[in-house]
């Protein structure tokens, strides 16, 4: 896997990706897109609490990715960094089978396809030294 892809690519590839999450998130919480087409169909627009756990979740997986990277200094967390990576490695795996699980035609074939490849840059990043 080292050789198909650098973990900069990777690690690059993951950040631009975390931000259009970013944004694609604020765009449902301010109801700009629909809420039923993520969360399996059971968000709704009266209730942003799982929008707003997304975005905190999106930013703080930006931040581990960032500073994985070197864009950011990790500082205390250095020593945690290799194992935050693994943990968003395996949340975005899960979240490949949860959106296939999910019902919902954009989480099944746009989203779980995406998720899938997130979760193949994060493998790359977590084998780097």
């Amino acid at each position: 896997m080292k050789k198909l892809i650098t973990a900069k690519l990777a690690g690059d590839l993951l950040l631009a990706s975390l931000g259009l999450l970013l944004i694609f998130h604020l765009l449902v919480l301010l109801n700009f897109l629909p809420a039923d087409m993520i969360w399996g169909g059971q968000a709704n627009a009266d209730n942003p609490a799982l929008e707003i756990i997304a975005i905190v979740v999106t930013m703080f997986f930006g931040w581990i990715v960032a500073a994985k990277t070197g864009y950011v200094k990790a500082g205390k967390f250095a020593g945690a960094l290799h194992v935050l990576v693994w943990i968003v490695f395996a949340f975005l795996l899960l979240n490949t089978l949860g959106n296939l699980a999910s019902g919902v035609f954009v989480e099944n074939f746009i989203f779980a396809p995406i998720t899938l490849i997130l979760a193949l840059c994060a493998l790359r990043l977590a084998v780097e030294k």
